[in-house]
């Protein structure tokens, strides 16, 4: 008679299955609370050193504080005028995210267009890689002589901005798929837009994530690249009113609001890959470059 144990952390083994198949349980709350500590202390303590080499360079004197504001003085300057910080951060935050929105539907649209007609990629994909090389911050002052000091220069940048990411990840998503699965949904009578729901876009779905977490801090500096331009409220705007007037602590507290919302918005897209492809082989390895 043999006697079968519980493997640990891999659930029960089922009795009768052929070959011992191991039937795995869905780790709980806890498992994953506990997987995302293990991953993330690292960056953490990181941060924490960083912070503690900005403290004493500051703290030293090393630097004179017109230079480099001290992370206390920073903090202070963001308590003071919270509200004041909370709605140019709100204004950075809206253009931010319609921008990345935008250039991910558009981006989204233009890599299927491309990939089922290499007459259309010929063309538009030289297009897009000038578009690309030419600095944003060049052209910035041409959308606010054509558009105004309002949102549509800004809008337009973060665009500009996320958009070569997203096409480039979908295309490459789209173009990844086995030749085989096709010929397979070919052969079973599958119709085109069956095989692109089916196989080709949730097979690009990995390809997307990856250029969308790039594209969402790509976005915040379009937004802020547009503001320094032309604008009068903004992390930008602040950024470059501090500048002018010799705020140093002003400055740095806008730099540190502006890197704290990129690193937010590339969470949200990490925490939305998760749930969207929680089968993919890089949520489940070890080797993963995730936070999550």
């Amino acid at each position: 008679m043999v006697t079968r144990t519980p493997t640990e952390g891999l659930g029960q083994p089922v009795g009768d299955s052929p070959g011992g198949v191991v039937e795995r349980e869905r780790p709980g709350a806890g498992d994953r609370f506990a997987r995302f500590l293990e991953r993330s202390w690292r960056p953490f303590v990181l941060l924490a050193l960083l912070f503690a080499g900005w403290w004493a360079i500051t703290a030293a004197e090393l630097v004179e504080p017109y230079e480099v504001a001290s992370p206390g003085v920073t903090l202070e300057t963001i308590l003071a005028k919270p509200d004041y910080f909370l709605d140019h951060a709100w204004t950075t935050t809206y253009e931010t995210l319609l921008g990345f929105v935008i250039a991910t539907v558009i981006g989204v649209f233009a890599a299927v267009v491309m990939v089922y007609s290499s007459t259309i990629e010929k063309s538009l994909y030289p297009l897009l890689l000038f578009a690309q090389v030419i600095p944003k911050i060049a052209v910035a002052p041409l959308f606010v002589v054509w558009l105004g000091f309002g949102l549509g220069p800004k809008v337009i940048v973060a665009v500009l901005m996320a958009f070569f990411p997203v096409v480039i990840s979908m295309v490459t998503g789209l173009k990844s798929i086995d030749p085989e699965m096709l010929e397979l949904s070919a052969t079973m009578g599958a119709k085109p837009w069956q095989t692109f729901w089916k196989i080709r876009f949730p097979a690009s779905l990995p390809h997307l994530f990856s250029g969308l977490k790039v594209a969402a801090t790509m976005a915040v500096t379009g937004a802020v690249v547009g503001e320094f331009v032309g604008s009068e409220e903004g992390l930008g705007f602040i950024i470059q009113q501090a500048n002018g007037n010799f705020d140093t602590p002003t400055l740095f507290a806008g730099l540190v609001i502006i890197s704290l919302m990129g690193v937010l918005l590339f969470l949200i897209v990490e925490w939305l890959e998760a749930l969207v492809l929680p089968w993919h082989a890089s949520r489940r390895s070890d080797n993963v470059t995730t936070t999550l």
